[in-house]
């Protein structure tokens, strides 16, 4: 089996074909291919390469199958003693891909 470690988003994701994984939210459509060039770690049953810092060559190929957001996080901000409370919420947006194919040379 196939295993890569793929940086996007300014993140790693340890990622094997046939895998779904929600990454950083990326500027594509659901149903598009896309393809990850920033390769840390490859490794098959056989062999493991390791980037400085990225193994060249090495791509990891994808499909991008949903966009979303995650589930609301909520925050507050407060001062002591001088009256001030503010509560908030966020939801972080994300792109949840496929991997369809991990290729080194």
């Amino acid at each position: 089996m196939k295993k890569a470690v793929v940086k996007t988003g300014g993140k790693q994701y340890l990622v094997a074909e046939g895998e779904k994984v929600k990454v950083e939210k990326l500027s594509a459509k659901v149903g598009d291919k896309i393809q990850f060039t920033e390769v840390l770690l490859t490794t098959t049953d056989q062999t493991t390469k390791i980037g400085t810092p990225t193994v060249a060559g090495a791509t990891v190929e994808a499909k991008v199958t949903a966009q979303g957001k995650t589930r609301k996080v909520f925050g507050i901000k407060m001062k002591a003693k001088k009256r001030y409370r503010r509560l908030f919420g966020h939801r972080q947006p994300y792109t949840q891909v496929e991997i369809t194919k991990i290729t080194t040379r």
